[in-house]
């Protein structure tokens, strides 16, 4: 064999080797984001972050409306967070702080966009919803948080 045919022969093996690597670290990285967002109720089912975020780019953030609308009232000491899904797209609708037992609006999105969010607060304590659409259905994420005592 000749020295250049071995040589491609060889670059012809490093771009294989490469393409594989390519392949599996991929397939990996989907797998182990589609099982978390399987685990945690998160979006799309089997779509991860990355692939999730690239669709969104290249599709405009309209809302079909030919997709059902599902809305959602979320209840809590807060007050009401009403949300709803279209497709993918989550929806904030509304938000209606319980000013009578001192909570306030502090922020809130309405999208649409892959997920909502609204946070209240009441003194030292917050709260923040989150909302993400899976299978065309509102799923709640929710953290509550406290101020530490001035002391």
């Amino acid at each position: 064999m000749s020295e250049d045919g071995d040589v491609r022969q060889r670059a012809g093996f490093a771009v294989a080797w490469v393409v594989a690597a390519v392949v599996a670290i991929t397939v990996g990285v989907v797998a182990v984001s589609g099982v978390g967002d399987q685990i945690r109720d998160r979006g799309p089912l089997g779509n991860n972050e990355l692939v999730r975020s690239a669709q969104l780019e290249a599709e405009s953030a309209s809302v079909d409306p030919d997709e059902p609308l599902v809305e959602k009232t979320i209840s809590d000491d807060f007050g009401e967070f009403d949300v709803a899904c279209r497709g993918r797209y989550a929806l904030g609708l509304a938000v209606r702080p319980d000013r009578a037992a001192g909570w306030r609006t502090i922020s809130f999105e309405k999208g649409p966009d892959d997920d909502v969010d609204a946070v209240f607060s009441n003194g030292r304590r917050s709260q923040e919803l989150e909302v993400y659409c899976n299978l065309g259905r509102p799923v709640l994420e929710i953290e509550d948080n406290t101020l530490p005592d001035d002391d």
